[in-house]
């Protein structure tokens, strides 16, 4: 008999902004914070062996759901299920006044990516280092309509599938399979199997899910109006501000979607100190393919704000 997969719990809960946010803890309470977060159409478990590394590095380990995912609910029902980036920043800075957390250090991909670039960008003060998959993630929603080369379109297809509605009942009918075609395509090289899929598949009926997840595309693809109480926030990631904290910036070699650059290719994005680096044969899932590499770029960008040289830097 097949041992089941492992989980990040236990899982605790914390009323933080306009969420209740299901989230799992680890490592000393008086260790250096660091928040994980995840993107979509993954959950938690992207960290299943990077938060356990990291705790016992010494790192107090955060690692929520997000809206629309998993245990995480809205308070109140009148409350808009958006999904936008500003909304995502502000999930994170939420989050971390409801625990008590001044500084930490922010540490994503895809939508968590996102919300820590975000999160870092207008809370500068908050943000010890940053550790971002592909770079600078904040929208520029004024390029949306901006066409790609076609090959990468082709990957994107479920931003315009879910800018209809036979998109969005897809979606609900589906979402375990929407989520299954997205994977392949963003990460050629992993192996995973249906056990995989269906731990994370299992945070995708959250009721809130469609909602949240069309409506960030649709806001993406400038299809519909974003939230009224991030129009200010919205204002100001419009002028792609630039992230001043430490960075460490990834990208996996083996991303089906977002093809690797180089650090030039962001420079103008990034005024702080930052490090770029490939990690081979990860594709988009980076932190689940290669855990090692992501939990280094976590103590890395730690080293970055304290002083020290990049790793492999001459002393």
């Amino acid at each position: 008999m097949t041992a089941p997969l492992p989980r990040l719990e236990p899982l605790r809960h914390v009323t933080a902004g306009v969420l209740n946010v299901t989230y799992h803890e680890a490592g000393p309470a008086d260790g250096t914070p660091v928040l994980l977060l995840h993107g979509f159409p993954y959950d938690i478990h992207s960290y299943v062996e990077v938060a356990p590394r990291l705790a016992e590095a010494g790192f107090r380990v955060i690692v929520p759901y997000l809206r629309g995912h998993g245990g995480t609910r809205f308070r109140e029902r009148v409350t808009p299920r958006s999904g936008q980036q500003a909304a995502l920043g502000q999930d994170v800075i939420d989050l971390m006044d409801a625990l008590g957390i001044e500084r930490a250090v922010l540490a994503g991909y895809d939508w968590g990516g996102r919300a820590a670039c975000v999160a870092a960008a207008l809370h500068p003060e908050r943000v010890i280092g940053l550790v971002s998959v592909n770079g600078y993630l904040i929208q520029d929603l004024q390029a949306a309509m901006h066409p790609l080369p076609p090959e990468l379109e082709a990957g994107f297809w479920y931003f315009f599938y879910f800018l209809t509605e036979r998109g969005r009942r897809g979606l609900a009918d589906d979402r375990r399979g929407v989520a299954e075609v997205i994977w392949r395509r963003n990460s050629p090289e992993w192996a995973f199997g249906d056990a995989e899929l269906d731990r994370t598949a299992a945070a995708f009926e959250n009721p809130d899910f469609v909602d949240v997840v069309i409506h960030s595309y649709r806001h993406r693809l400038d299809h519909v109006e974003g939230a009224p109480q991030y129009r200010q926030d919205e204002a100001r990631l419009a002028t792609q501000p630039p992230i001043t904290v430490p960075a460490v910036t990834l990208d996996g070699l083996a991303d089906g979607n977002f093809p690797a650059t180089d650090a030039a290719a962001s420079a103008r994005h990034f005024t702080g100190r930052r490090v770029h680096r490939h990690v081979p044969h990860a594709g988009h899932n980076l932190p689940r393919e290669a855990p090692e590499a992501f939990a280094a770029a976590v103590a890395e960008v730690l080293g970055l704000a304290e002083g020290r040289p990049p790793v492999g830097a001459a002393a």
